[in-house]
């Protein structure tokens, strides 16, 4: 019987393509979907995804969303009780494993090994390479079918105009040289809604796209693209 696997889901390209690697590999069953969540604008944190569109994921990909709601703003110490309350419920039903789809940063990999250790949950991190190897990965994804929209920039590291874009072959073309392609350093963050791991696509389409707290985000709706909603949401994005 495989180990049981949780899964950090932060709704991004990088958490899909873990997933993907994972079920290839085989070697865990991944039983569910962790993903917290800003409980006051009920949003995907930092992503700033609707609710709702992280739910539609979990249905294409056949498994359950374990949501951890975030008070905003949220200390770091209220964070970890939040999550030392997942392990507990993860410990309870059978859970030996968590995953996160971390790609090189080692203050992250440090941080999550050191907040499950003695938990009796391993950390696996099935992306975990160098700097070097991401602009190979990116690529990889889109290759495989991937399909994700940046809806988060930070502008001190990527222009705000990216906001909104498709990630594929274009963007990356596009994208400075001195940019992350998978956005690891928070340059960026995305919503998948394609890809190998889903049953079907999500439809969304771009809504408004706005400045908040020193970040771009394009807000994304369920649902077919409208022209005009394109359209204003063109207009808006600077």
């Amino acid at each position: 019987m495989r180990p049981r696997a949780l899964l950090s889901w932060s709704s991004g390209k990088d958490s899909a393509w873990t997933l993907h690697v994972l079920r290839q590999r085989g070697e865990v069953e991944v039983v569910g979907l962790v993903t917290t969540l800003n409980e006051t604008f009920g949003r995907v944190a930092m992503h700033g995804v609707r609710v709702e569109l992280a739910h539609a994921q979990a249905e294409a990909v056949g498994l359950p969303l374990w949501p951890v709601p975030l008070p905003w703003p949220c200390s770091n110490d209220e964070y970890e009780a939040r999550m030392r309350a997942v392990v507990a419920k993860a410990l309870a039903e059978g859970v030996t494993a968590f995953a996160f789809g971390d790609l090189f940063l080692e203050d992250i990999r440090a941080y999550r090994i050191r907040q499950l250790t003695g938990t009796g949950i391993v950390p696996l991190f099935p992306l975990w390479g160098t700097p070097g190897e991401t602009p190979a990965l990116a690529r990889a994804m889109i290759a495989a079918g991937l399909q994700a929209v940046l809806t988060c920039v930070d502008p001190r590291r990527l222009p705000p105009k990216f906001v909104g874009r498709a990630f594929d072959a274009a963007l990356l073309a596009d994208m400075p040289s001195d940019v992350d392609p998978c956005g690891e350093n928070g340059e960026f963050h995305t919503f998948c809604h394609a890809g190998p791991v889903f049953n079907r696509p999500i439809p969304v389409h771009i809504g408004d796209v706005i400045q908040r707290d020193g970040f771009w985000f394009a807000d994304l709706i369920a649902g077919p693209t409208p022209p005009f909603v394109q359209t204003a949401a063109d207009r808006k994005r600077p």
